[in-house]
């Protein structure tokens, strides 16, 4: 089976919920995601960088940049309160999505 391409609308509530686990930079975003056990997941950097755009807009992530070595600076994400508050609404949401497709699916 190919790849799964996500919905943004999805991406916005992993990106968040990776976030909280630690800060990290774009790039490490996608690999986190397309390493997630058991999936087949994709991710292009042209759909992550305007939605990471949009979560730091928004107020539920912050950048800001680091230091790797003495010659690559990096753009980190961090999740702020907001966002944890943003993301407890979208896990309940996702939650009653998931249930009623299963609901469906099973008959």
């Amino acid at each position: 089976m190919g790849s799964t391409v996500f919905q943004n609308s999805y991406i916005d509530m992993l990106l968040l919920k990776i976030l909280q686990k630690k800060d990290m930079y774009g790039y490490e975003l996608i690999q986190e995601i397309e390493n997630i056990p058991n999936s087949n997941f994709r991710v292009k950097t042209g759909t992550i960088y305007p939605i990471l755009h949009t979560l730091e807009k928004q107020g539920y992530v912050i950048a800001y940049e680091k230091s790797e070595n003495s010659r690559q600076v990096r753009k980190y994400y961090k999740i702020t309160e907001a966002g944890k508050r943003c993301l407890d609404c979208k896990i309940q949401d996702w939650e009653k999505y998931s249930a009623a497709v299963n609901y469906v699916l099973e008959g």
